[in-house]
């Protein structure tokens, strides 16, 4: 639209950066607690935590202390976490079967927070690479990862963490025709209520290295991922891949990595409307934790400087390992977390 600014000096535009209050008078976008959602790392065991190295102030969590962490999200006013789970070397098989496994340490883990902490959501991840011995997020028949055949066993993965209870499915294995797939099988099975975050456009990225430490999926993987993760070259792809996982049926679409899209997150948003989420990934978490420990960088800020460019670029909400951090902040709460 046409936009007429008038010449200098009598416009000054910084009249309005004086004083604080001019300056949020002003402000076009805002971050708050609601926006975030806190990615959480699930291991067996009891009263344990493992630090992740390359991931500075994350931990793999044992159920316990995990529904302890869910409680104190809560407190903060996060309304959802999304859980990822480390599945042991020796539990990981060809055929995959533990990721539908009524009993597994997921579907476990959502049980265990619904019944501790029922007014937070839960988010789980929908891929094979935990359980896959190969460590690629489909199965893999003569090298080539399948489609068909691991969507079939995605629905089996999607039905048994909804039976769990849980709010969310998030399918990040970028199969081809899973979303349209797991809506029919939801509805079939009665989870009208079941909402789907589809990874629509995830990108075959080198941001995720530490989330492959984190999940133990570092050493499994076989080759790499750039036959169904999108090629970071594109952006038109991106828009075609929202429409299709919208017309099948995803109630919210997310960008992956986060800070190195926000053009994406921008042009999904205006194109389609739709409640876009962006997933600031283990690399960018990593990246800016090891600067801020170094002093290189105020962590504090530009933690809060990264998670507002999300806003700024359309999103309705971010996936962020930094958040009881910053809700933290935006409480005006002090200390760590």
């Amino acid at each position: 639209m046409p936009r007429t600014v008038a010449p200098y000096p009598a416009a000054r535009f910084r009249r309005m950066r004086r004083t604080a209050a001019l300056r949020g008078l002003q402000r076009e976008n805002l971050l708050a607690t609601d926006d975030l959602i806190w990615p959480l790392f699930v291991r067996e065991g009891r009263d344990a935590a493992t630090p992740i190295p390359s991931m500075p102030g994350v931990e793999r969590l044992t159920i316990d202390r995990l529904v302890a962490r869910v409680a104190e999200a809560a407190d903060l006013g996060i309304p959802a976490v999304c859980l990822f789970p480390h599945i042991e070397p020796e539990l990981k098989t060809e055929d995959c079967a533990a990721a539908w496994d009524p009993e597994n340490l997921v579907n476990r883990a959502i049980r265990a927070i619904k019944a501790e902490v029922p007014q937070i959501a839960v988010m789980t991840d929908v891929a094979l690479d935990p359980y896959n011995i190969n460590g690629h997020d489909g199965f893999v028949v003569d090298g080539e990862i399948v489609n068909d055949e691991t969507v079939e066993a995605l629905v089996k993965m999607t039905l048994a963490q909804a039976e769990a209870g849980a709010d969310i499915i998030g399918p990040s294995d970028m199969m081809d025709g899973r979303i349209g797939a797991m809506r029919r099988a939801l509805e079939a099975a009665g989870h009208h209520h079941v909402t789907i975050m589809s990874y629509a456009a995830k990108y075959a990225s080198s941001f995720y290295g530490p989330f492959r430490d984190a999940v133990g999926a570092s050493g499994a993987l076989k080759g790499d991922k750039n036959t169904y993760q999108m090629d970071p070259a594109n952006s038109d792809e991106a828009l075609r891949l929202v429409e299709r996982d919208l017309s099948e049926g995803a109630d919210m679409v997310m960008i992956k990595p986060g800070m190195p899209y926000l053009d994406i997150c921008r042009r999904v948003k205006d194109e389609f409307g739709a409640p876009t989420f962006a997933y600031q990934v283990s690399g960018e978490y990593a990246m800016l934790s090891g600067a801020a420990e170094r002093g290189w960088l105020d962590g504090e800020k530009v933690m809060m400087e990264s998670l507002l460019a999300f806003k700024r670029a359309g999103c309705d909400g971010i996936l962020t390992y930094f958040a009881p951090r910053a809700a933290r902040l935006l409480q005006g709460r002090a200390g760590g977390g």
